[in-house]
């Protein structure tokens, strides 16, 4: 469902996923608001939904994970027990940061990311030991282009 967001609504979100650490001055200047306008807006953005949460984000490479992953993954599989089970094993490796259920060739899209290919290896061999899966393809990313870009809003 699409939200009826104003030009306001949508300059606070984009000040948001900029920079979360905005004060809410800081946050009321940069749309043209007073405070308790920009305060009761947010607040309802909250309220509705649209603000899920606050994060901030890592150096994958200053942690040392080097290696990131794309899984493509096809299965035999699509009854409602096996997804459950599927959903629950790969939702347990803290390694997959992304998990897609998709059209086309294959089923389902995982992002992962790890230290090495001995670590992917390890994460790999948890995959296909839990599960019984028809096809896994991994493609190694070599740079990240555009990574956890802001939403068009």
């Amino acid at each position: 469902m699409k939200e009826n967001l104003d030009q306001i609504d949508r300059s606070l979100l984009r000040a948001l996923q900029r920079d979360a650490r905005l004060s809410q001055r800081e946050l009321a200047e940069t749309v043209g608001l007073s405070q308790n306008a920009c305060w009761r807006r947010l607040k309802t953005l909250y309220e509705g939904g649209l603000i899920e949460g606050h994060t901030i984000r890592l150096d994958p490479a200053r942690l040392g994970l080097n290696l990131t992953v794309f899984v493509m993954i096809r299965t035999r599989h699509h009854s409602k027990d096996w997804l459950a089970t599927f959903r629950q094993e790969v939702s347990a490796i803290p390694n997959v940061i992304d998990f897609y259920r998709i059209a086309g060739d294959y089923d389902y899209m995982l992002k992962v990311v790890a230290e090495d290919m001995n670590a992917f290896d390890r994460v790999y061999q948890r995959l296909i030991e839990k599960i019984d899966l028809d096809t896994v393809t991994s493609y190694m990313t070599m740079e990240a282009i555009a990574d956890a870009r802001d939403l068009p809003i």
